[in-house]
């Protein structure tokens, strides 16, 4: 598959409040890591991820069962923003909403660059993959999430 690279279609450059719904969804590099769930701390507030998902995340493809309808699913399922893009520490680091929040560029490897929908997977920064965590398990058979805290974010102190 071609990359796409004309001017036409560089809708992923523009600020995010200028994209409409369909460049929007098309900025999903489909790694589903926003579908693990956190544990967040009361005392302080502090987010830690886990590597359990969401019910509704195919763990194979990384895509959600029933997008259209995940809200009657799951009720605290958010709707990204890109105010909200702005502001959640806890997305992923390659998260294109969120570099693009930053006025970041999208890594050589996004779909919309290489043409690729699999490099998300085959670089490990998918569910789909094996981390450093480990793979991802469903909220179904996981048990208390407090169990499944990453550990790079149970060693930090910050």
């Amino acid at each position: 598959m071609a990359a796409l690279t004309s001017e036409a279609t560089k809708f992923w450059e523009r600020p995010l409040d200028t994209l409409d719904r369909a460049e929007w969804e098309a900025l999903c590099d489909g790694c589903g890591l926003c579908c693990l769930n956190k544990v967040e701390d009361a005392d302080t507030g502090r987010v830690y991820r886990t590597n359990v998902a969401c019910r509704l995340l195919d763990l194979e493809t990384a895509r959600c069962g029933n997008y259209r309808m995940r809200k009657q699913f799951v009720p605290d399922c958010l709707r990204l923003t890109p105010r909200l893009a702005a502001e959640l520490t806890w997305l992923p680091d390659s998260c294109a909403y969120r570099l693009r929040a930053g006025g970041e560029a999208l890594p050589a490897w996004h779909y919309l660059l290489s043409g690729d929908r699999e490099a998300v997977h085959r670089l490990g920064r998918s569910v789909v993959a094996n981390h450093s965590f480990g793979r991802a398990i469903s909220e179904v058979s996981a048990g208390p999430l407090e169990e499944h805290i990453l550990a790079d974010d149970a060693d930090d102190d910050g």
